[in-house]
């Protein structure tokens, strides 16, 4: 280890920077979060460097630096993004007993700067000597989406509660803090209740009621979920998961979580909705953090009410966290958004387990030239869907691109017309969820189409 990681006091101290054009911008950023004197040299600053200074964050000084300005100073940074300029001022804050870091330049420097994840006062510093910026940069985004934004707030309100603590046994303070950074304390403060967190000191652990988050997965890459999702299943007593969400997603649960499949299956073991809600109710009556994961987005087709109406009436507390619906991860498959200017104002979501119960008015407005739609759990239903649209007389050759596993490993296209629609899903017999986009067809296709007319 060449660099051995320490954390600098600042506070009251001056952190001198040579340079204030756009490569001392990146650093500036990230000293004005500290409690530093900052003062920076140099000459034509950029205008974002203009402005801290007016606003008072930092002290800025239009000229090189000179010999006298680094005394005193604690930590220098060269970053004029010129080698000669560097090496100046290096030599400056080494003479004054600064430590020195010239802005991409490793071996001429005392000191590296490593990537910080900032939950002040909770802080985590990644480095990797230099060698490697990029996967410094990937951890720090692993650690982000792992870390709540919370646990700085929730840390100096903890160090309240350290002494009145220490009449408590081990296990007994783990399973405070258990509950008090990851289970009581975000949720109290999101709900804006802070000052609740003291009645934690007074509850009995074995009597802690539990608490159910409902959280859409989205269409099943890992990457697509939010970082509150991912947070949350580190974080959950139980998980129940439906058979739409990829081992990879129940993979980033912890190790001692309890997993359960709810699935629901065409012609196999199912579970119903009733078993679902008992076994929600049940699991958080004894105390478990539950996460009930659901592929896409939990408010769209996915029975949320059903199992927020049981929690309600079971006096379960609750929350719902969205996720990315499949609609959005088929249409960024095939290149093309959702509406568009002067195509469509208007776009529907509909399923194809309920379509008998549309309106005659609704088929009539969806086969207007230019109108979309992202059809759910269509492949069955895709003869009748023809049949209506093509009734209220939508053209035989509306675009109609059906997306099979978006976003996943095994993601097909399939695109065709709407008079063809039925036939091209015989054909291409898919075995996972299918997105059917009305209305759309991948943008490779149809810039081909626009070349091609352009030749005649």
């Amino acid at each position: 280890m060449r660099h051995y990681p320490v954390y600098v006091d600042l506070r009251d101290r001056t952190v001198v920077v040579s340079g204030a054009g756009d490569v001392a911008t990146a650093k500036l950023r990230l000293l004005m979060r500290t409690e530093a004197r900052i003062e920076v040299y140099g000459a034509d600053p950029v205008p974002q460097v203009r402005r801290w200074a007016r606003e008072g964050r930092i002290v800025l000084v239009e000229r090189p630096i000179a010999p006298s300005d680094a005394a005193g100073a604690e930590l220098l940074y060269g970053a004029n993004g010129d080698a000669e300029e560097d090496a100046r001022a290096a030599a400056i804050g080494r003479v004054a007993g600064a430590l020195v870091n010239i802005v991409d330049n490793l071996e001429d420097s005392d000191f590296i700067t490593p990537a910080i994840v900032d939950r002040d006062p909770v802080t985590v510093a990644i480095a990797t000597e230099g060698a490697a910026p990029v996967l410094a940069r990937k951890i720090k985004a692993d650690v982000e989406a792992m870390l709540p934004a919370t646990p700085g707030l929730l840390s100096g309100i903890g160090q309240g509660f350290r002494a009145r603590l220490g009449d408590l046994g081990a296990r007994a303070r783990r399973a405070f803090w258990t509950r008090f950074c990851f289970e009581r304390g975000p949720r109290a403060l999101e709900a804006g209740e802070a000052a609740g967190l003291e009645r934690l000191l007074a509850e009995d652990d074995g009597a802690r009621p539990g608490f159910v988050h409902l959280v859409g997965t989205g269409p099943g890459d890992p990457e697509l979920l939010t970082l509150k999702a991912r947070r949350l299943l580190h974080e959950a007593d139980v998980v129940l998961h439906d058979r739409l969400v990829p081992a990879a997603v129940l993979d980033l649960a912890r190790r001692e979580a309890t997993i359960v499949d709810a699935g629901k299956t065409a012609y196999g073991p199912s579970h119903s909705q009733a078993e679902i809600n008992a076994l929600l109710v049940r699991h958080a009556r004894a105390g478990a953090t539950v996460v009930r994961l659901k592929g896409g987005d939990p408010a769209i087709f996915g029975r949320l009410d059903d199992e927020i109406e049981a929690l309600e009436a079971a006096g379960i507390s609750y929350a719902v966290v969205p996720g990315v619906t499949s609609a959005s991860a088929a249409a960024a498959a095939i290149g093309q958004s959702l509406t568009r200017r002067g195509r469509n104002s208007a776009f529907r979501v509909l399923t194809g387990h309920d379509l008998d119960g549309f309106a005659e008015h609704d088929w009539r407005e969806l086969a207007r030239p230019g109108a979309t739609a992202a059809i759910y759990m269509g492949v069955k239903a895709a003869t009748f869907v023809r049949g209506r649209l093509l009734m209220h007389g939508a053209a035989a050759s509306t675009p109609v691109t059906a997306v099979e596993n978006a976003s996943r490993p095994g993601q097909r296209v399939i695109a065709t017309s709407l008079i063809d629609l039925p036939e091209a899903l015989a054909e291409a017999s898919p075995e996972g969820p299918v997105t059917i986009l009305y209305g759309l067809a991948p943008r490779a296709a149809v810039k081909a189409l626009g070349q091609a007319r352009g030749a005649l």
